[in-house]
């Protein structure tokens, strides 16, 4: 991109040298400030400005025309400067915050889509199931529930331990008989991003480094399902019933059942 300066004369915007190239119309180039006797650090600064403002404003934000913090530069994925709280700050901390909303963002993806297949197999008749904030209580004959909690329990914090350790020593999980020989089969590509035919199949994002719209899309579509998963639990609490039900009862009479109606009948 190209500033224009003055008739006939253009300065790159991402210069930082004192001094710049102008190339005249004539089409001969000269090394020299662009007005002769200015002086070049004043020039260097406010190419400086000029550089920072145009990034600045090319830069998407959560809320437009707001400064991000310095700490979140936009190399991360997702980054829209959001961190009204200053928690990212530290440089140790915004990585372990990274890792844990990307996390919660799949977990968030998987509950949201369970719930909805599950909700809809119940709704049309297909299979008999639980609500899904039911579903916890239910008995089953091969195991007691209390097996099942202490099975969940360690299988969880085994893999939760194997990730944490991944975290503060990456690629440590990765070396030869560090997972009872699979670790071929869930090589690891960065830190919060397994790989291996187990966890990548279809081999997407082989080149993590350079992977940058994968990461966004997945960050945005678990960000969304975080907000998605608040509102059902809202949903559920509000109306006891599951949200393909509440779907099908907005849809049947849409200006009357709405959330405006469901709130304020809750709370009468």
């Amino acid at each position: 991109m190209y500033i224009s300066v003055v008739r006939s004369s253009h300065i790159p915007a991402c210069s930082c040298s004192s001094s710049f190239i102008i190339k005249h119309s004539t089409g001969k180039s000269t090394n020299r400030p662009a007005f002769g006797t200015t002086d070049l650090s004043k020039w260097g600064r406010r190419a400086t400005h000029m550089r920072t403002t145009i990034q600045a404003q090319q830069r998407p934000t959560w809320l437009p025309g707001l400064d991000p913090p310095p700490h979140l530069d936009g190399t991360l994925a997702g980054d829209f400067g959001f961190d009204p709280l200053g928690l990212g700050e530290d440089p140790t901390s915004l990585k372990w915050y990274v890792q844990a909303e990307l996390v919660h963002a799949r977990f968030a993806m998987a509950g949201v889509a369970g719930i909805l297949f599950t909700d809809l197999l119940r709704v049309t008749g297909i299979s008999d199931l639980p609500m899904w904030y039911e579903a916890g209580a239910t008995k089953f004959d091969f195991a007691s529930t209390r097996t099942l909690f202490i099975i969940q329990l360690l299988l969880m914090g085994f893999v939760e331990t194997k990730r944490y350790m991944d975290f503060t020593n990456p690629g440590s999980q990765a070396k030869e008989g560090s997972f009872f020989g699979l670790e071929a089969a869930l090589e690891g590509l960065e830190p919060g991003y397994p790989g291996g035919p187990l966890l990548n199949p279809l081999g997407l994002a082989k080149d993590i480094a350079n992977a940058h719209e994968w990461k966004l899309k997945e960050i945005k579509n678990g960000r969304l399902a975080m907000v998605a998963m608040l509102g059902i639990f809202v949903q559920a609490n509000v109306t006891h019933v599951g949200p393909v039900d509440n779907l099908v009862k907005h849809l049947s009479d849409p200006w009357h059942e709405t959330i405006i109606q469901t709130l304020a009948g809750s709370g009468s």
